[in-house]
Order: C-alpha cells, then sequence, then structure tokens
C-alpha cells in the first residue's frame, strides 16, 4: 500500500479586530508560544511565527489531513480564549474575520522564514495595508477593497 507524501508550506496572516494594537511586547512571546502549541497538536510544523501588536504572521509546514480554515478558526478561538484566561490584555480581545493564506515552495521557505521574524524592521518601512495588499497581488489573489481587513493606515 502507497502512502501519502507532501510538502506544503503556508504563511497565514490575520489581524487583531478593529486593527487595535493589542499584542504587547510583554506578552507576545508568550501568545506565540501559546499558539505554536495548538498548530503543533493539530500535527502541522511550526517554521516561523511573529507579528506587530495589531496582526500575526505564522509560517508553517501544513499536515494535509488538516483544512486551512479550520487551523486558523481553532488558533483564533484557542489564542483568544488564552488571552481572556491569563488576562494579558486590559481591553477586549478578539480577530478579525477573515485571513490570509498564501503558499511556498521549499526553496522559497529561508526567505519567509526570515520576513515573518523581521516583521518588526519590516513594517518601520511599509504599513500593514501596504504589506497585505503586496502579498495578494504577487500571489495574484483577486480581492475587493471592501473585503479586506479593517484598515486604519
Amino acid at each position: 500500500m502507497a502512502n501519502s507524501y507532501t510538502q506544503l508550506y503556508t504563511q497565514l496572516v490575520f489581524a487583531v479586530k478593529y486593527r487595535e494594537a493589542l499584542i504587547l511586547p510583554a506578552w507576545e512571546g508568550t501568545l506565540y508560544r501559546y499558539i505554536t502549541g495548538v498548530i503543533q497538536n493539530r500535527k502541522h510544523k511550526l517554521m516561523a511565527i511573529n507579528g506587530m501588536p495589531d496582526h500575526i504572521h505564522i509560517f508553517i509546514s501544513m499536515n494535509p489531513e488538516d483544512a486551512i480554515s479550520d487551523l486558523v478558526r481553532e488558533v483564533k478561538k484557542a489564542s483568544t480564549d488564552f488571552i481572556k484566561e491569563r488576562k494579558l490584555c486590559p481591553f477586549k480581545f478578539q480577530w478579525q474575520a477573515g485571513y490570509g493564506a498564501f503558499s511556498y515552495s521549499k526553496s522559497h521557505s529561508r526567505k519567509v522564514i526570515r520576513y515573518v521574524l523581521n516583521q518588526k524592521e519590516h513594517h518601520r518601512k511599509k504599513t500593514f495595508k501596504e504589506e497585505y495588499i503586496a502579498l495578494l497581488k504577487a500571489f495574484e489573489v483577486p480581492y475587493q477593497d471592501q473585503y479586506l481587513f479593517d484598515f486604519f493606515d
């Protein structure tokens, strides 16, 4: 009997509701470790995770038995509950609806890892809106402005 073999690299991007800067440096590492556990429990391999106070990037090697939409839903729900239970944020924390998912070949994985890990440096030059629209265009994803994240740049 033949086995299935896959190599599926995906970058996920999603934002805090209303693009509020609620993910603080004091606890972002704790949040990223928690999200890493959620991802690993679903049998994905975390390659890189990082973000800004208002959004997050996650680069993974996908488990093909799990749907991206199910994974994102679980990460958002579990991390929101984690933030609330630990009282990490004094304000109501929620993720915006929607997400971006972009696939890469193995040959691009090192570049994507560097990109994700250098988010804070990257955003000194480019806004989240500019970054996200550039990803959509680079991957030739058709989009309508009214269905993008709430951008208040």
